[in-house]
Parts: structure tokens; C-alpha cells; sequence
């Protein structure tokens, strides 16, 4: 019965991946405690606002918060067209020259690559060293072991319905109903669906980048970008309390809590030429 040997295939891909992903996930779990600064030093940190950023969504989001940042300071201007244009040369920190830095001599740039450029500079890895060392942020292993595990177990669930499909278009040699195979692969189909549900669960897209130690810190600034507001703003002229207050929604939330102007900026993509 060769609708047997595909259903052992795909029991051994689906176990194979959602082990691999557990154990991933154990491991990253490990990392994060042994490393959790309330143990080590058992005193608080500050967060600001590019680590809460890293924590959150890792390099694209610190890029895209020190474009916010420069842009409400009317010293980047950020078009609804995807462009970005220099106005002061001058950065303010090693964040803002890396941002200056990618977008050129020329002064103007797509703002797709030079946010790429940005999270990939010098500042924002070093940036991510000193989170992992004071135990808020995962490590690179871990955090791409976890990543590719989650990836994998996908994988698996789509090659367990590709050989599902197989089995089920096969000719009914053996006289066993199509509902009896079609149930035996949805067994395997559910473990995988269930594994990427615990781990959506269980791993939430701040894990991906934050320890334990840093969700937690993170959880106390993700309560007040919530009472921001998303996309509303404060006007150029608020308060410094208000700006920050601003710039913590984005580097909690992403350019979703942005002005509409600028999430058409980041969101903004060059059409295709035609010939």
C-alpha cells in the first residue's frame, strides 16, 4: 500500500520538525533565564527608546523609529511617495549618522533602503550586544534556532497536505474509504497546525528578540503607547512629555502608530516599469 509509506513520511517530517521546534524553544527559554538581570543583579533597567525598539521588533524597528524621530524634529522629511530627503546633516547620535550615512551624498534615498542599511549598521548591533549582555534580549543563536523551527514545522504542514493529496488521488487499490486515509493524515496535519498555535502562544513576536526580563520591561511601556493611541499623533508643538510619550508607541507598536503621512511613507511601494 503505497498510501502507507507516504502517511510514514509525513509523520516522520511533521515529528521530526515539531520536535526540533520544542527544543528550540526550550533552549531559548533556557538562555533567557540564565541570563535574566533581575537574577544576576537583581536591579531594574531603564529602557530607552532604541532598546524598547530592538526589544519590539528588533533592527528594522529601531530604524524605523530614529527615521520617525528625525522626521517630527523637521530634520528628515519623509514624502508619502517612499522618498527620503536630508534637511540637517548633523545627526544627534550614532543611530541618526547611520540613518544620514544610508541615505548618501545626495541627501535623498528610498526609504526602503535605507531603513535595511540602518538595521544593519555598526549602531544597531551594537546596540543589540549590550541588551544581550545585560540579559534582555536573545541572543542570535536561539533566537534564529527558534525562527528556523517555526519555519520547518510550516513546511512540514504543507508537505503533509501535498502527500495527503497524493494519497487520497490515488486509485482505491486496497478498498479502505477515502475518509479513513484523509483521517489518518489529518493527524499529522493537526499536530503541526497545534505546535504553531502553542507556538504563537507561547513565543509571541516579542520573544523573538526580548528575553523574559526584557518582555517584562517591555510590558510596562506597551501599556502606555496603548493610552496613546495609534495613529493620532501629538502636535509638532506638544510637550517633551508628549513627544516621548509619541516615540514610545512607535517603538512599541511600529510605524502602525505613526501619523497616516508617514505610514504612507514606509508603506509606499515603486510601482513595476512596463516595457
Amino acid at each position: 500500500m503505497f498510501w502507507v509509506l507516504l502517511l510514514v513520511l509525513a509523520w516522520g517530517a511533521a515529528g521530526a520538525a515539531c520536535a526540533r521546534l520544542c527544543l528550540a524553544a526550550v533552549r531559548a527559554a533556557a538562555v533567557g533565564r540564565d541570563t535574566d538581570p533581575d537574577r544576576r543583579h537583581g536591579s531594574a533597567h531603564d529602557l530607552t527608546l532604541y532598546e524598547a525598539a530592538f526589544l519590539s521588533g528588533g533592527p528594522g524597528r529601531v530604524a524605523e523609529l530614529t527615521l520617525v524621530s528625525m522626521a517630527r524634529q523637521r530634520r528628515l522629511l519623509l514624502a508619502h511617495t517612499g522618498w527620503a530627503t536630508v534637511v540637517d546633516p548633523h545627526g544627534q547620535d550614532e543611530m541618526e549618522r547611520s540613518v544620514i550615512g544610508a541615505i548618501g551624498p545626495q541627501g535623498q534615498s528610498r526609504i526602503a533602503p535605507v531603513r535595511a542599511a540602518t538595521a544593519a549598521a555598526d549602531a544597531v548591533r551594537s546596540l543589540a550586544d549590550r541588551l544581550v549582555r545585560a540579559g534582555l534580549a536573545v541572543p542570535d543563536g536561539p533566537r534564529t534556532t527558534v525562527t528556523t523551527g517555526v519555519r520547518q514545522v510550516r513546511g512540514a504542514a504543507l508537505l503533509v497536505l501535498a502527500l495527503g493529496t497524493v494519497a487520497l488521488s490515488m486509485p482505491g487499490e486496497t478498498g479502505i474509504p477515502r475518509w479513513h486515509v484523509a483521517l489518518w493524515f489529518a493527524l499529522p496535519l493537526a499536530l503541526t497546525l497545534g505546535c504553531l498555535a502553542i507556538a504563537r502562544v507561547e513565543v509571541p513576536p516579542g520573544a523573538r528578540w526580548a528575553s523574559p526580563a526584557g518582555q517584562r520591561l517591555l510590558g510596562t511601556l506597551a501599556g502606555r503607547a496603548d493610552d496613546t493611541g495609534t495613529g493620532t499623533g501629538t502636535r509638532a508643538d506638544g510637550s517633551a512629555a508628549d513627544e516621548r510619550a509619541y516615540l514610545t508607541s512607535v517603538a512599541v507598536l511600529g510605524i502602525r502608530a505613526a501619523e497616516p503621512h508617514l505610514r504612507a511613507a514606509f508603506g509606499h511601494r515603486e510601482p513595476f516599469p512596463r516595457d
